[in-house]
């Protein structure tokens, strides 16, 4: 099997100070991957957050140099609105538009699937499982440990949680239906948006991610989807961040 290698720059800092997109440390970030891992090139270098203070031409500029070297094969972006992607394209191809979407978070549907698809550019949807709440393990904060990073988010309060269970009454009814998890479905919903997506759901445990790899097999009927598009709640209560 060919081991891909997939890494992104413009995350904080060494001494985690904020983002940094100056070009000298794009390159630089993958002068120091390169070393660490002990390869000549990576697949897929993503640029995950732009730093407000470095216009994208200019980032994506330093990641193009990078593909010209050799050093990086395909470049890519992280959660970027319409006109990113577009400014983002004429200076280089990009491969990959990385942004969250999931049956609760919805955003990209707006505009972002339709200029992916318009410029040929692959959507990677991250947290499709809604950071784990789709999957219906997490039914209050209780079920999160103290030291859980999503206790500080606006979805995992205790009256946004009770509200957005709504979104995991209608995954396990479908999951019923089908005789498969709620991951399942959920992830399947997602791929069935269009050709040109594929999912990262995160796990630490070789079971859950053979469930997965399982969503591959979940066939969501045309009558499946408009009964999940009718049956979704209005409204995700709570902001992502």
């Amino acid at each position: 099997m060919k081991q891909t290698t997939i890494l992104g720059h413009s995350n904080l800092t060494v001494n985690r100070i904020g983002l940094n997109g100056k070009p000298e440390y794009v390159k630089q970030a993958c002068e120091q991957s390169l070393q660490n891992l002990g390869v000549d090139t990576i697949d897929l270098y993503y640029m995950h957050r732009q730093d407000p203070k470095v216009e994208i031409e200019e980032i994506v500029g330093a990641m193009s140099d990078l593909v010209k070297q050799g050093k990086v094969k395909h470049i890519g972006i992280c959660e970027a609105n319409a006109e990113m992607i577009r400014r983002a394209h004429a200076v280089h191809p990009l491969t990959a538009v990385q942004n969250e979407y999931s049956m609760w978070s919805r955003e990209p549907e707006q505009e972002i699937l339709d200029v992916c698809q318009e410029l040929g550019i692959t959507f990677v949807a991250y947290s499709p499982l809604g950071r784990g709440f789709l999957t219906g393990a997490i039914k209050s904060r209780a079920d999160l440990e103290a030291s859980d990073w999503r206790l500080t988010l606006p979805r995992f309060t205790d009256e946004a949680i009770k509200e957005n269970l709504k979104f995991v009454e209608l995954v396990e009814q479908i999951a019923q239906d089908k005789k498969v998890s709620k991951a399942q479905v959920a992830l399947a919903w997602v791929l069935s948006q269009n050709e040109k997506i594929v999912t990262i759901p995160g796990t630490r445990k070789i079971q859950r991610l053979e469930e997965n790899l399982g969503a591959f097999e979940v066939g969501l009927t045309n009558s499946d989807l408009a009964k999940i598009q009718n049956s979704m709640p209005s409204q995700t209560i709570g902001n992502r961040y």
